[in-house]
């Protein structure tokens, strides 16, 4: 017993002390910009070891901006499409994740009445749909594993938290806007602009902003599909809302 004692302090002064050097990391970003994170060094690690042919091209495409450096236009299109509450919430959007959940739940549902009325068919998973706010995205894309795994989630709700406490709300979306993923290999908002419109971030337009915007949930998907009538259809429908949004 009390060797397992022992064991069990140590497992949570090492919590504690990641708890810490998480609070340190954000407390830092307060005035130092995050040369990469951890979904980035993932993504270059997972290609490096790959076998595929067209992970042996990838290419790390990614330069930091400053605020002023991004247009208005994709800041507000990104808040219309990702999280329309995000100047007034403190970092978890309860009502958009209960939302989220039962949407999910009567996706699961027609998809089981379909499974009965065809089952001949093979079975296809529902899309999963998430409630997670911006600031939440960026605490499991800088900090965090892409596991999902009970530990991880309450992780990752503690990171938000701190986030929320210790760095600002436009800060909070200057990070999020340099290492958001845009593409295979493509992070943040310059170089997405770069890529899609061969412009700085700084010039985008509202039409580009909000289709920048739009290929967010799925950007690798979107990626090879700049004609789907589902990205025009949505990218539209961005730009009416964004003049409704304010900035922090």
């Amino acid at each position: 017993m009390r060797s397992f004692g022992r064991w069990l302090l140590w497992i949570l002064l090492a919590g504690v002390a990641l708890q810490v050097f998480f609070v340190a990391r954000i407390a830092l970003m307060a005035v130092v910009d995050p040369a990469s994170t951890a979904f980035m060094r993932s993504e270059a690690w997972r290609t490096a070891g790959s076998s595929r042919e067209s992970d042996k091209l990838w290419k790390w495409s990614h330069q930091w901006v400053d605020d002023a450096q991004i247009s208005p236009h994709l800041k507000r299109a990104v808040i219309a499409s990702e999280d329309a509450g995000f100047t007034d919430h403190r970092g978890v959007d309860w009502a958009a994740i209960e939302g989220a959940w039962q949407k999910n739940e009567r996706r699961q549902q027609l998809a089981e009445k379909r499974a009965a009325r065809q089952p001949e068919k093979p079975a296809s998973e529902p899309k999963i749909v998430g409630g997670s706010t911006i600031t939440q995205q960026l605490a499991k894309n800088l900090l965090l594993s892409g596991e999902r795994q009970l530990l991880r989630k309450g992780q990752e709700l503690v990171l938000t938290l701190l986030l929320e406490a210790l760095l600002d709300k436009q800060r909070i979306l200057e990070i999020y806007l340099n290492s958001v993923e845009w593409g295979e290999g493509v992070f943040g908002a310059e170089a997405a602009a770069q890529r899609y419109f061969n412009k700085p971030a700084s010039r985008l337009s509202p039409h580009e902003a909000a289709r920048l915007a739009v290929m967010l949930p799925s950007p690798k998907f979107f990626e090879t599909r700049q004609g789907s009538a589902y990205l025009a259809r949505r990218t539209g429908t961005i730009v009416a809302r964004m003049g409704a949004v304010s900035l922090p």
